[in-house]
């Protein structure tokens, strides 16, 4: 397994997108087989595992896919110690199903605290903010993720869903190698991430892709037939057009970490096994000519 560099940590190269375990396109796995997708990845060398608190099957259930997570690691027959769990906090879901969002100091504590009990962890790896709270001033809530990093409560510090403006916000309040990561969106399909993807690169901060395939459900599994380049690539090669995917974002920079989303051990282990493709510079630039708008 490839590794690379996310904050103060080192994990491999392809991550694992827990969401599909708690919500989703697909049905919900049950618990068992969520456990032992979460195994399976491990078993495959995955290091990082992405959540987040309203990663769940209702609101009155937010941390079950923290709570999945946490019971998996526990659970594992190997080591955990180079295991890196990033979640995040900044959205709310309330009775009927009301999503918002938050960004206050009061609310933002309470969720690190809450995430803390569901993971039933005594610090966080990586904390990121899920999305912006556009009533409030961005910079202002990048300052409450220092000050928890600062009291201990969180190791690293992420942004998600964050434009190229945003990204700058929040690397002048932490300074220079304080920001660990940015998870935006990215595939084939949605490539309007590339801009900070490329400033990610330009400061060293993780790029984590989320929905690298486009999406759960019948999104990643048509990749192929949607975009024939990966489907004809991956002929070539023995391999799945999803394993072509996933190499050609990691040669988009050292500091790419997709988030292959899974409900199933078969998922996760193909995903992992894109970090042993090699494509040539010629099959790259097929892949980069293919589908959406840069």
């Amino acid at each position: 397994m490839q590794t690379r560099t996310l904050g103060p940590f080192t994990v491999s190269a392809i991550g694992l997108g827990a969401m599909p375990l708690s919500m989703g396109n697909n049905a919900r796995p049950d618990e068992a087989q969520a456990l032992a997708t979460v195994h399976a990845a491990l078993d495959a060398g995955v290091t990082y595992i992405d959540t987040a608190d309203i990663y769940a099957p209702s609101w009155d259930t937010m941390g079950h896919n923290e709570q999945i997570v946490g019971k998996a690691l526990k659970t594992y027959g190997g080591s955990t110690d180079g295991v890196i769990v990033g979640t995040k906090g900044g959205i709310t879901r309330a009775e009927g199903e009301q999503w918002g969002r938050d960004g206050s100091p009061e609310y933002l504590r309470k969720a690190v605290e809450a995430s803390l009990r569901a993971l039933d962890v005594d610090v966080i790896d990586l904390y990121q903010w899920h999305r912006p709270d556009r009533w409030r001033v961005y910079g202002e809530v990048v300052e409450t993720f220092k000050q928890l990093q600062d009291e201990g409560k969180i190791k690293a510090v992420g942004i998600s869903n964050a434009n190229v403006e945003e990204i700058e916000v929040a690397l002048e309040v932490l300074g220079e190698g304080g920001l660990a990561s940015v998870q935006n969106e990215f595939s084939p399909r949605f490539r309007s991430s590339q801009d900070e993807l490329e400033l990610c690169g330009k400061h060293g901060v993780a790029f984590l892709p989320w929905s690298p395939l486009g999406g759960t459900g019948s999104a990643a599994k048509e990749i192929g037939d949607r975009y024939a380049a990966f489907a004809e690539i991956g002929r070539d090669h023995g391999v799945s057009p999803q394993q072509v995917v996933l190499a050609w974002e990691l040669s988009l920079g050292d500091h790419v970490i997709p988030i292959p989303g899974a409900s199933r051990p078969e998922s996760i282990i193909d995903s992992a096994l894109a970090t042993q493709l090699v494509l040539s510079g010629e099959e790259l630039d097929r892949c980069s000519a293919t589908g959406g708008p840069r």
